[in-house]
């Protein structure tokens, strides 16, 4: 039985969930002004504020003048501030956010006099592979947390192990973050109760003190805490009062031998809530887009521009991270709480393109205006798919692209612009009125090229990139003439040039720009690709083939033979659960039938075709009002379209689908059955790719459903998925099909009594935004059939290519001019090596680099080659500070990165 107890007075402060962010915000400057007037009060007081920065920054935007008193706790150790900017949910957002988030949180904590050294995690609903390695990369030696922990932990520490061997030490806080608070109900009880809760967990202490955390959510400590410890502290059990930090700096021993690898994603001691995967989807659609967007402006920024806009990209990693907070972006807070999460990922996305905009404008300004500028945003050479509108081709000839070293590249016409934008007839005195249409030279959109004036006549031909001069205050003088000399009756059109939807396949370099023209050619360019081929149900381009079926799934054979069939089988069923755990109805109605399937072909090739299949289903309305275990008998006739894309040189499908959801209290699954049953399934996130079985481990009050998540692919057997987002998904039928949610309509924060959980997660606050009802739901992924798996399929990389497309921008030099030369940026060579960051950095004493981040996906060592426009490097720690020099060997850096290893190197 422990000897001793250590008191640790906090709060858990969730920035915004049943409440919006500014209500909550008020309860947060009431209670930190009562532990800044507690302080003052009691020598003793020692507080650690959560372990996110977030809530001194909102504390202190309110509270200026709180600076420095704030400041001066922090360097005599009673305030423990950071690390972190924000709690984060750990797997809805990129290891690079996570990354961030730590940097972020760090500095502003070092700003007020020195962050906590303590990976703090106290309510995140589980906790990713790679967390050891990312906290140990930052210099921090010690983690605490709740969730996720299995029950092979019968202490109250273990060594938490990454994928790549590292470790930190990390508290086992087993009964919760406010473990002390029992103890504390009766204050003139204080010293029995700690004695009865010390023997009752005797087994958990070995010889070290007890910690008692003295918090929960959102309330600061009794101001009176101090005194009742003092009071029942005794030499049987001394009592101290210190923070997280002290506790496990002074109190703790070293030697722990309890060992876990990976994930921590058991239910045994917690509740890890995974319905939290699912539910709200526009939110991790939203975060997907916010982090892709600020990454590729990073990108451009760095190697394409000569601004440092450093200011605005900060804000917008500010704004992501903020929404990454674990009752953020899971979507488990109240309608206006997730409007308002949708709208600073909307922010940040906005600011983020902004700056991405502006750096492609400057090597635009060299491309001719009949010209267009692809930026690549990956570090590795490819042939991008492209679509620009263009001049269309006369009649009797076609359209080809030139790149600037003169070569030729094929384009395949998808649709074409009608050219009367309007035809009108009105009386002369009436032609003014027409000419306030037109500002400076703009007209419906265009560009004014030239006008034809006639007697009775008047006609505009508009272009995007206009030949000659045009001055508006010459053609009003010429219309008022001419109006005046001829009344009655005018003609006036407006034609736009003839224009063409076309797509292009355009070789771009490694993060690297190339300009091309499309222009009327007498014959077709030869293809550089197998071009693609379509029938009404079928698509091919010689590496993956596609065949609808008679229900509407697709059979899709891979390059190596591979043959999936029943892809896309769609599984409606019933949900009673809420926004934290599905639950199925006890009596469910599973729709998998469609009542119709139409087929129609949308492209045929050659670089790529599409065709849609649209499945009309009868879902049931909504759960039945009188019993929710059972789904209504009203049906709602709902049709899904999904369009299934083959691109030329592409070894992977893409798959799209879309739906206006007129149901509510359901979930919708996409399967893709596996030619046999598999017992193990792989996804990719958060900088490891975590393998997991058909089972999960249970014992606490919450069933173990297998539901699992990924970020970029997933993957099980010969079947791999590339995701757009991040997903939920699961090994069903015994292993033998891999199913993603589409969807999970829900209309409860939580629910009082839930069928797969023993205690409610929450009050239970409608939230009937989470039905989506009216909303058009969709989602974006690509099937990858590969007999050897994830590994054999190059997935790291396929992935990467599926969800970064190449940037398009229009060339705003004189038009008709030559084509600028293509260039090369970062280019790093490495199989199943991940590219997290490239970005703009800077310090006093190196001056400016290009940081690179790398992550090796895989169980061996990964030989890695960096090249570019550099001549020193230097490997980094995690918060940016120097740990070795690497040497560059002509324009290249070689790397050897070990299983599992993340490394930043800054090149200069």
């Amino acid at each position: 039985m422990p000897d001793s107890a250590v008191f640790v007075p906090h709060f858990h402060w969730d920035r915004e969930w049943y409440e919006p962010f500014q209500v909550f915000r008020h309860r947060l400057v009431t209670a930190l002004d009562t532990v800044l007037a507690t302080a003052d009060a009691d020598p003793d007081f020692r507080f650690t504020v959560d372990g996110q920065m977030a809530a001194v920054e909102d504390y202190l935007e309110m509270r200026p003048e709180n600076r420095d008193r704030v400041a001066a706790l922090v360097r005599e150790g009673r305030l423990a501030v950071g690390p972190w900017l924000i709690l984060l949910d750990e797997f809805l957002c990129s290891g690079e956010t996570i990354v961030r988030n730590l940097q972020m949180g760090w500095a502003a904590a070092e700003r007020l006099g020195g962050a906590m050294p303590v990976g703090y995690l106290p309510d995140m609903f589980g906790h990713v592979a790679q967390m050891p390695q990312i906290l140990a990369r930052a210099g921090i030696e010690h983690a605490a947390l709740w969730r996720g922990v299995p029950g092979s932990v019968d202490g109250h520490a273990f060594r938490w192990r990454a994928p790549d061997g590292s470790e930190v030490r990390t508290e086992f806080l087993f009964d919760g973050y406010d473990n002390g608070l029992d103890v504390l109900l009766v204050p003139d009880r204080i010293r029995q109760a700690l004695a009865e809760y010390a023997e009752l967990t005797a087994g958990r202490w070995g010889g070290d003190p007890l910690l008692a955390m003295a918090g929960t959510d959102h309330n600061a400590p009794d101001p009176k805490l101090g005194d009742w410890l003092r009071q029942a502290s005794g030499e049987q059990r001394p009592i101290t009062v210190g923070t997280l930090d002290e506790y496990l700096r002074k109190h703790v021993r070293d030697e722990v031998t309890a060992v876990v690898t990976g994930e921590l994603r058991s239910h045994v001691r917690g509740n890890i809530l995974p319905g939290v995967l699912s539910v709200r989807l526009g939110l991790k659609q939203r975060m997907a887009l916010a982090e892709r967007t600020v990454d590729h402006a990073e990108r451009m920024n760095a190697l394409w521009s000569r601004r440092d806009e450093s200011h605005f990209l900060a804000l917008a990693w500010h704004k992501i991270i903020e929404s990454t907070a674990h009752d953020s972006v899971v979507g488990s807070g109240t309608d206006e709480t997730c409007d308002q999460v949708a709208a600073r990922l909307a922010e940040a996305a906005q600011t983020a393109r902004a700056v991405r905009d502006a750096a492609l404008a400057e090597p635009a300004a060299l491309v001719p205006s009949d010209g267009h500028l692809v930026a690549n945003p990956l570090p590795v050479p490819r042939t991008a798919l492209v679509e620009v509108d263009v001049v269309a081709a006369p009649e009797g000839r076609t359209l080809v692209a030139t790149t600037a070293d003169g070569s030729a590249h094929p384009v395949q016409l998808v649709s074409e612009a009608p050219t009367v934008l309007s035809d009108e007839r009105l009386d002369a005195s009436q032609l003014e009125r027409v000419l306030r249409r037109i500002h400076r030279r703009e007209l419906f959109g265009l560009l004014i090229d030239r006008y034809e004036l006639t007697p009775n006549s008047l006609v505009f031909h508009l272009a995007e990139a206009p030949a000659g001069p045009f001055d508006l205050m010459t053609l009003r003088g010429e219309v008022a003439a001419a109006a005046a000399a001829h009344p009655g009756e005018w003609r006036v059109r407006t034609l736009a040039q003839a224009r063409a939807t076309a797509l292009v396949a355009v070789p771009v370099s490694a993060c690297g720009l190339a300009a091309f023209r499309v222009e009327p050619a007498d014959r077709p360019a030869a293809p550089a690709l197998r071009p693609v081929t379509a029938a009404p149900d079928r698509l091919s381009n010689g590496l993956v083939e596609v065949t609808v079926a008679a229900d509407g799934t697709l059979e899709v054979t891979g390059p190596d033979g591979t043959v999936l069939s029943g892809v896309g089988r769609l599984v409606d069923g019933g949900d009673r659960g809420d926004s934290y755990n599905y639950a199925p109805p006890a009596h469910d109605t599973l729709v998998s039938e469609p009542a119709r399937v139409g087929v129609e072909l949308l492209d045929r090739g050659p670089l790529r075709a599409r065709l849609r299949v649209t499945r009309v289903y009868d879902w049931p309305a909504a759960l039945s009002v009188d019993d929710r275990d059972r789904r209504d008998g009203r049906t709602v006739p709902t049709p899904v379209d999904m369009v299934v894309e083959v691109r030329a040189g592409e070894p992977f499908v893409r798959i799209s689908t879309a739906f206006l959801n007129r149901s509510a209290d359901h979930r919708l699954r996409f399967h893709v059955p596996l030619p046999v049953p598999v017992s193990a399934s792989a996804s990719a996130g958060q900088f490891a790719v975590t393998e997991r079985g058909l089972t999960a481990e249970g014992g606490w009050g919450e069933y173990p459903l297998p539901t699992f998540p990924a970020s970029s692919f997933v993957s099980a057997g010969p079947a791999t998925v590339l995701l757009d987002h991040s997903a939920e998904y699961e090994l069903v039928d015994d292993g033998s099909a891999l199913a993603l949610t589409l969807l999970r309509a829900i209309g409860s924060i939580s629910v009082n009594l839930h069928p797969l959980r023993d205690e409610p997660a929450a009050s239970e606050i409608p939230v009937p935004g989470a039905q989506d009802l009216g909303m058009r739901i969709e989602n974006r992924f690509a099937v990858l059939p590969w007999a050897s798996g994830w590994q054999g399929a190059n997935a790291v990389a396929l992935a990467e290519e599926f969800r970064a497309d190449v940037l398009v921008a229009r060339g705003t030099a004189t038009g008709g001019g030559p084509l600028p030369p293509d260039a090369t940026g970062v280019q790093v060579d490495g199989r199943d090596v991940q590219v997290s960051s490239i970005r703009r950095v800077t310090d006093p004493e190196h001056g400016p680099g290009t940081e690179v981040r790398l992550a090796a996906l895989r169980d061996t060592a990964a030989a890695v080659r960096v090249t570019g426009a550099f001549t020193e490097a230097t490997t980094v720690d995690l918060l940016g500070r120097p740990i070795a020099a690497e040497p560059v060997t002509g324009d290249g850096l070689e790397l050897a990165l070990g299983p599992w290893e993340i490394r930043t190197v800054v090149l200069r």
